[in-house]
């Protein structure tokens, strides 16, 4: 019989960096298409409709956040505030708008459910070994 390997730091680094590659990608690609395809304007009055609060402020702010954030995740970099911020901006798109369309997509709360859960696990795990803020402290700069 064969056991398990352990997870070694090594692995734990790596499978960080997967989760980083996959969530980050994720939010800049929202983010893009919020600020840059369909504009701000447009996801104002749309998050208007669907019952945001404070639309005018809250789109820009989310659309930046997810851009910026997912670049910051990608690159390791405040990758813990960056998750934070994503993870929050997640569970408030869960409440106001999508737990009341169900679990499953289209209109579920499934993937943003998903995305909820990789912010939430970087901002408690940090970005881990292979990241910008790895290779500062590596370097001895304080890392951002």
């Amino acid at each position: 019989m064969t056991s398990i390997p352990a997870v070694t730091d090594k692995r734990f680094d790596t499978a960080l960096l997967v989760l980083r590659l996959v969530v980050g990608t994720i939010f800049i690609m929202h983010g893009y298409q919020k600020v840059f395809t369909i504009g701000i304007a447009s996801i104002t009055t749309m998050f208007t409709h669907m019952g945001v609060p404070f639309a005018a402020l809250v789109a820009p702010l989310a659309a930046v956040l997810e851009l910026v954030g997912g670049i910051a995740i990608v690159l390791g970099v405040v990758t813990r505030i960056a998750g934070l911020l994503l993870a929050i901006d997640m569970f408030c798109a869960i409440l106001i708008v999508h737990a009341k369309n169900g679990f499953f997509l289209p209109k579920g709360m499934e993937f943003v459910f998903g995305n909820f859960g990789m912010a939430l696990a970087l901002a408690l795990a940090g970005a881990g070994a292979y990241s910008i803020s790895a290779m500062m402290a590596r370097r001895g700069r304080p890392a951002p």
